[in-house]
């Protein structure tokens, strides 16, 4: 039967739950409309990411979709934000700004564009193999003051647009492969895909972690094809509670057992996944065809 997509997933604003896709428009930037908005904190113009919890794990409460179908080359339509207290509010909403800051505790704005030099915050949790040390050592700015773990800064979008908002590169590919294995190697881990946040899931690749084998290949995902620049680095955002799924920090301890990656140039890291760039646009539909080229 070979590879196929399971799953297309698209993230309106950033570190906020997203939308499952029957079908998605793959372009230059990414899957067209995911990470289109962020919110960006007013205390020190950092872009707000769970990726440091004690600020911003309530940001896994929030939903949000598009009020319509984003538009190539055309600026991105407003959305509907879902707060955790089930009210919503849209995106072009006059008092959306304040809503979210007095939901989230802390003066935040909502964004379309990454300000220049944009930043976010990474907590490092206390797990053997998850960063280089050395890497860990060069970002910190400190400590968190109730865990005591490293807290770094960590420049946006490496390897995406100017003005974006992904963390590295600008499309994500996971397969139900990988989600198996680790689920195998600790069975009592709750490894659901939400965790992780891929824009594609993917079934029916080899046992495993495929997606390691994939750097520097093409793959092709319906209409469109993607090369595989990095594996996924995987961070403390993956064991946060969110939906019905708990607090979790044994999926990311397995990640770290079980699957250390030397990535060229970075040092050796716990991955799951692969980062991507757009090779060929095109539309991607759930049940099209994958293969490595």
């Amino acid at each position: 039967m070979g590879m196929q997509v399971q799953g297309l997933y698209r993230f309106p604003v950033k570190s906020m739950l997203g939308e499952s896709l029957e079908s998605a428009d793959v372009t230059a930037a990414g899957v067209l409309g995911d990470r289109g908005y962020a919110l960006v904190s007013e205390e020190d113009g950092k872009i707000v990411s769970a990726k440091n919890p004690r600020k911003w794990a309530g940001m896994l409460g929030f939903a949000a979709s598009y009020v319509t179908d984003p538009v190539a080359g055309e600026a991105v339509p407003p959305v509907v934000i879902t707060f955790p207290d089930g009210s919503t509010g849209r995106s072009d909403d006059g008092d959306i700004d304040a809503r979210l800051s007095a939901s989230l505790d802390r003066p935040v704005r909502l964004a379309s564009t990454a300000p220049e030099g944009g930043a976010f915050e990474e907590v490092w949790p206390d797990i053997e193999g998850l960063a280089p040390a050395e890497f860990i050592a060069s970002t910190s700015v400190g400590r968190d003051e109730e865990s005591d773990e490293v807290v770094s800064d960590i420049p946006g979008g490496l390897f995406a647009p100017p003005g974006t908002f992904f963390d590295l590169s600008v499309i994500h590919v996971l397969t139900t492969a990988t989600l198996d294995r680790l689920a195998t190697l600790e069975p009592a881990g709750t490894f659901d895909v939400r965790r992780y946040r891929p824009n594609v899931l993917v079934a029916g690749a080899d046992a495993g972690f495929p997606e390691n084998e994939w750097v520097g290949r093409t793959v092709s995902v319906g209409a469109a094809a993607v090369t595989v620049t990095l594996p996924t680095m995987r961070c403390v955002m993956t064991t946060l509670a969110q939906g019905d799924l708990p607090r979790d920090r044994a999926t990311l301890k397995a990640i770290a057992a079980h699957n250390q990656v030397e990535i060229t140039g970075f040092g050796t890291w716990a991955c799951a996944g692969a980062y991507a760039d757009v090779a060929t646009a095109g539309t991607v539909r759930v049940g099209d065809p994958v293969a490595v080229v």
